[in-house]
């Protein structure tokens, strides 16, 4: 698991620790190697907006952002090329899938707006693994909705910088990124890569006092 410099409770999962949302006998690994509980809770990503709270392990339902405020409760996304991103408070923790659509949708601010309304002002934000404007390649259809953050490929076809574009939704926040693109990494799952069904986790969790 990635572990970035900083924060209370998070970590970045790769293709070694398998596709957690499924592999219980894994997470439970995980879980103990990082000192948190091993039922997490979950959501059914459908590319969206929506934000939902965590107050049980299991399955929240549809949406793209969970956010928790109680110890002892790991939340998680997985992703295969859109940008996980985890987001620290004082006392709250939030997750964050964010593909194109989502991400235009936004769900990163979204997410924010979340934790500030439940009285918790976000600190600091790590941004994982996702695939870089390196490989991205997509039509105007996406590149239209991302002014200023249009790019092109390393074989030169229109690509759009996803990870950039959520960063600057992260300005006030200090920022850690990954910048691993999930494409070129054998150590990361890529549906683009490959049309795997397998995708790698983003897991917050807030430590006990």
């Amino acid at each position: 698991m990635m572990r970035p410099p900083g924060f209370a409770g998070a970590a970045f999962g790769t293709n070694l620790t398998g596709d957690l949302r499924i592999d219980a006998a894994n997470r439970d690994l995980v879980s103990r190697g990082l000192g948190i509980a091993a039922d997490w809770a979950f959501v059914r990503q459908v590319h969206g907006c929506r934000v939902v709270e965590a107050r049980l392990p299991g399955d929240l339902g549809e949406a793209d952002a969970i956010y928790v405020q109680r110890s002892g409760l790991p939340i998680a996304v997985a992703t295969a090329d859109c940008v996980p991103v985890i987001v620290e408070a004082h006392r709250a923790a939030a997750v964050v899938h964010a593909g194109w659509r989502g991400a235009a949708a936004g769900v990163v601010p979204a997410a924010l707006d979340a934790l500030r309304a439940a009285g918790h002002q976000p600190l600091r934000a790590a941004i994982g693994p996702a695939i870089g404007p390196c490989c991205y390649e997509v039509g105007a259809e996406v590149t239209d909705r991302f002014p200023g953050f249009a790019a092109e490929t390393t074989w030169g076809s229109p690509s759009v910088d996803i990870p950039g574009f959520v960063a600057d939704q992260l300005v006030g926040l200090e920022v850690w990124r990954s910048d691993e693109c999930t494409y070129t990494s054998p150590g990361l799952h890529s549906w683009r890569e490959n049309q795997t069904e397998q995708r790698q986790v983003a897991v917050a969790w807030l430590p006990g006092d």
